[in-house]
């Protein structure tokens, strides 16, 4: 359905969760993929909130391949609450969550190649929220709102998205009982269902969708849900 042969994929955040998913269906359809991130991994280990990081890893790259078809922006950002969290925590998150996919995307912006595509993954939480939530919910609103902004600016040039998965089980669990009934769906989401419209949208079948936000949730965010349903029911303190 997808071929990527020699396609140049950067995916940030890439060694582990949906990051390590996306690599892996990338370059089994033959594509090359370039991994940033904190964890070990065979291309490069760096923080996203540092800016010389990020130089060193745009230059690596445009070294090693003089081009990027489809840049992932995919790093989790902090999360942190109004309760604990400190001004440098919520200064970190978005930095990692919204100034490095910006900072990427201006620096492989002479590099992009012809159909190139820019997906970033943003999150449910854009739209909703836990309590102490506020860096990871703020970095998640900005990246989605980024996504547009980048969708004008590049027009003609790169096709700019994000997606905003809502509970995603890094470790494929089968959940039953109400984890899975309050979804429409009736299951948890995983790593592929992320990673298949990664695919899709970097894919010429995407060719005239830019600028735009795909929740991916499970329809949980469309679901209204009162005391006593989907085996639910409210405890009061």
């Amino acid at each position: 359905m997808f071929d990527f042969q020699n396609k140049i994929v950067v995916v940030t955040g890439g060694a582990r969760g949906i990051g390590k998913c996306i690599r892996e269906r990338f370059e089994a359809l033959g594509a090359t993929v370039c991994v940033i991130d904190l964890l070990a991994n065979d291309y490069f280990m760096g923080d996203l909130a540092d800016k010389e990081t990020l130089e060193r890893f745009a230059q690596k790259v445009i070294a090693d391949y003089g081009r990027v078809d489809y840049l992932i922006n995919n790093a989790a950002p902090k999360m942190c609450g109004i309760t604990e969290g400190s001004y440098e925590d919520f200064e970190y998150a978005m930095k990692v969550g919204v100034t490095a996919p910006f900072y990427l995307s201006k620096l492989f912006s002479p590099y992009f190649a012809v159909g190139a595509s820019i997906v970033n993954i943003s999150s449910s939480r854009d739209r909703m929220s836990q309590p102490e939530t506020e860096s990871y919910t703020a970095a998640k609103g900005g990246i989605s709102a980024l996504t547009h902004a980048l969708a004008v600016s590049l027009a003609g040039k790169v096709r700019v998205n994000s997606i905003s998965p809502g509970w995603i089980d890094n470790q494929y669990t089968v959940y039953e009982g109400p984890d899975a009934v309050q979804q429409p769906t009736g299951r948890v989401g995983n790593p592929d269902d992320i990673a298949n419209m990664v695919l899709y949208l970097c894919s010429d079948m995407a060719g005239f969708i830019t600028g735009e936000n795909i929740c991916i949730d499970g329809g949980m965010t469309k679901q209204m849900i009162y005391h006593g349903d989907c085996g639910w029911t409210l405890n009061e303190k």
